[in-house]
């Protein structure tokens, strides 16, 4: 089943068609920003009932792992039920492994996501052949193990960066994402690029306010510190980390917030964002 493309004519309340020649929904500037000052991706959603609370919580996006290699994948089906149900409340987030093009142009379309979540070897020409095709913002996901991958991120150009930890346990090493493992946070001193930064890797309620304290980027995601099981969400779980990002945001002052515009599937970020967990 096709999405069909939205009209401008029918467009919500209060949202924004980003650029005059494109007409995806995914380039809407939808005014649907959570007033925290750090925003919440809530990562390996498989259930609308999940994604239900975590939108009632108050995330920013829900991610849906396409990858059928991972204990979190979500089927088509599901994908459908939720980017229905939730479309204009939240960022809709396919996450994708090493894909071939055709298959994230489709699910795209047939879902209707407003962002793409690339974990695996893409590179920057890809990632901004995808963001040309679908008209969904990309998010660059990139495994972090020292210095050298916080540089690395730096060739991408695209709407965000998601640092994740590199598994250090035997026979994990390619694992990507979802391992509950964290990085030396410390590395991030380093970072230069002004694109929005989304901090992942094995946060959950007892430590993603600390981190947030300590690095301040523009949201946190969590996958498996908000789960009973792969896939599935535990409810106090996603209160409690909700809660604790709240806490932060009062602790520590505000980071810088998303710009007005949207970034075009041509232009560079590092351009037209502000700077987020950067030290400049």
């Amino acid at each position: 089943m096709w999405v069909p493309r939205v009209d401008a004519a029918h467009l919500p309340q209060g949202v924004f068609l980003g650029t005059p020649d494109t007409h995806s929904p995914a380039r809407y500037r939808w005014a649907i920003m959570s007033e925290r000052d750090t925003q919440v991706k809530i990562c390996g959603i498989t259930r609308l009932q999940d994604a239900e609370l975590a939108v009632e919580l108050g995330a920013w996006a829900v991610g849906m792992v396409f990858f059928d290699a991972s204990p979190r994948a979500c089927s088509l089906a599901e994908g459908q039920r939720i980017t229905t149900s939730l479309r204009r409340k939240v960022e809709l987030c396919g996450v994708f492994v090493n894909a071939q093009m055709e298959e994230i142009v489709d699910v795209s379309e047939q879902l209707g996501l407003t962002l793409l979540q690339l974990h695996g070897d893409e590179g920057p020409s890809f990632c901004g052949e995808a963001a040309r095709r679908t008209g969904a913002r990309i998010v660059k996901a990139l495994q972090v193990s020292g210095m050298a991958d916080i540089q690395d991120a730096a060739r991408y150009h695209t709407d965000f960066h998601l640092l994740d930890a590199r598994s250090t346990e035997p026979g994990y090493e390619q694992l990507r994402g979802g391992t509950g493992e964290t990085f030396d946070w410390a590395l991030l001193a380093g970072r230069r690029s002004k694109v929005p930064l989304i901090l992942s890797g094995g946060l959950n309620p007892g430590n993603v306010g600390e981190a947030i304290e300590r690095v301040r980027p523009f949201a946190v995601d969590t996958a498996s510190g908000t789960e009973s099981a792969p896939g599935i969400k535990d409810p106090a779980k996603l209160r409690d980390f909700f809660a604790a990002v709240d806490r932060a945001a009062f602790a520590s002052p505000a980071p810088a917030t998303m710009p007005e515009e949207t970034v075009s599937p041509g232009e560079s970020s590092q351009e037209a964002m502000p700077s987020i967990g950067s030290t400049t």
